[in-house]
Order: structure tokens, then C-alpha cells, then sequence
């Protein structure tokens, strides 16, 4: 199916997605799903397992194509110029997936090799480690690390080649709350410093409710966008948690994380 050809985006404009679809046989995973995020925004993706986080990510991030509609990435029309988004895209995917054996700096040195950055890259690691509160760590396995700061090295990762998208696909699950909160507040600061554009793909409404912006995706289409506070008002409730429930109903998981030590 052709697709149709976007215009540039507006300045300041990181990521324009519009009407897209994807099907896996009869299954509709995404039904017209369309988002903007502009530089420096922080976008919480929110919803139940299934909702279609996964699939959108995996469009966003090139490994699939869409049935129809459009990508750009910083103007750029993902579809048909593929490696020019990728250039300014960083990903931290829901499973792991670090060299464990490699040392925390080996994995951002191969990282440095893929996108070509020659010793500009390596020579951004050194304050990239201590940015995430790595310093010290440099030379140990990641099979040795915790569970959270393997979820840092993998932000260091994604962020070695300074994309200007950022995206988090439930990258919080199985960590401990407080590397939860820690992991967060380093996204956070990259939005405010650095006009990074992040979109953080969650179950979990404590998450969402620190989001600029929240996204409420459910099979496949979008319920509401806003910011907390809107989407809390919109649908006459007390709380996003409520309001998220009312939208997707009590089974959807949005109680209270599992603590899992990291």
C-alpha cells in the first residue's frame, strides 16, 4: 500500500505521526493512531498490556513498517529516509539487550562504532557515566551490575549519539522504585537541558502522572491526550489513576507497580 508523503514539520516539532495502522492478520494493533512531540517534551505513553505501545514503538524505531500513514522524525520523513531518523533516535527497548560480558565501557564503545562516531564517541563516555552516576564502574561487566544500573548504562547508550528522540518502552519493569524514580530524573533533566523530546511507554499511572503530556492508548487507538491535569478534569475524576480506569477499565493494570529489587 503507498503511503502518503508528509510536509515538514512545524519548527521545534521532534516527532509528527499521523494516522497510523498496523495489522497482524485480523489483529488491528494500531487504528489510526496520530501524536505530536515537540522538542524538549516529555510524553508519557500510557497504557494496558496490549494497548499497542510495543507495535508503536517498533514502527517508530524502523523495525517495522506501517499499513498506512506517516513518520517524521525532526522533519524528516522516516519512511522514506529511514537512516536520517535513526541518526537522531535513541532507544531503551522493555527487554535488556547489553553484551553482559562486555565491560559498561565496551558496550558504549561498540555502540560508538555502529553509529561511526571514531573517538568523538568515545571520548563522550567518560561524562555520559557520570551523567547516569556510573563514574567508577567503568570496567565492570554488565552481568555484574544491578538491574538498575544496567538500565543506566542502556540510557548512556542511547543518548552517546545526542539524538534528539528518546524513546523509553517500559524500561522501568522490574526495577525497584527508587531506580525507577532515579531513571526518570535523569530523562527529565535531558528534556529541560538539552531539548530532548522523549516519549515513555507505561502501565504504571505513578509514571504518567510526572509526564508532561500523556497519551492514552487502548487496543489500538487513542482514548485521550493531555496534560494530568486535563485528562483528570476531562473525565470528572479525582485522580489520573481514576481517570485512566473509567477509559480502559479495572483490568487493564494500572495499580500499583511490582517492587522487584534491581
Amino acid at each position: 500500500m503507498a503511503l502518503p508523503a508528509t510536509n515538514s514539520l512545524t519548527p521545534g516539532v521532534t516527532l509528527d505521526v499521523r494516522d497510523a495502522v498496523k495489522s497482524y492478520g485480523d489483529v488491528k494493533a494500531l487504528a489510526g493512531v496520530s501524536m505530536r512531540i515537540e522538542a524538549g517534551q516529555f510524553m508519557a505513553l500510557l497504557g494496558p498490556n496490549g494497548a499497542g505501545k510495543s507495535t508503536l514503538f517498533q514502527l517508530l524505531s524502523g523495525l517495522f513498517v506501517p499499513d498506512a500513514g506517516a513518520i517524521s522524525i525532526c522533519g524528516e520523513d522516516f519512511l522514506k529516509k529511514p537512516t536520517l531518523g535513526l541518526a537522531k533516535l535513541g532507544v531503551v527497548f522493555q527487554q535488556p539487550t547489553l553484551d553482559l560480558d562486555l565491560s559498561v565501557t565496551g558496550n558504549l564503545r561498540f555502540h560508538s562504532s555502529l553509529h561511526g562516531l571514531g573517538a568523538e564517541g568515545r571520548a563522550r563516555i567518560p561524562q555520559l557515566l557520570v551523567d547516569v552516576g556510573l563514574a567508577g564502574s567503568e570496567e565492570k561487566t554488565c552481568r555484574s551490575l544491578s538491574g538498575g544500573n544496567r538500565r543506566k548504562v542502556e540510557l548512556a547508550r542511547a543518548l552517546l549519539h545526542k539524538p534528539r528522540l528518546l524513546l523509553m518502552d517500559e524500561a522501568t519493569v522490574g526495577l525497584d522504585p527508587a531506580s525507577r524514580t532515579t531513571l526518570m530524573a535523569l530523562v527529565k533533566q535531558r528534556c529541560r537541558d538539552e531539548g530532548l523530546a522523549v516519549l515513555w511507554a507505561t502501565h504504571l499511572v505513578n509514571e504518567a502522572e510526572q509526564a508532561d503530556r500523556v497519551y492514552v492508548l487502548h487496543k489500538g487507538k487513542k482514548l485521550a491526550e493531555g496534560t494530568p491535569a486535563e485528562i483528570v478534569a476531562a473525565s470528572a475524576c479525582s485522580t489520573l489513576e481514576e481517570a485512566f480506569l473509567k477509559m480502559t477499565g479495572p483490568a487493564s493494570g494500572a495499580g500499583k507497580p511490582e517492587e522487584k529489587a534491581a
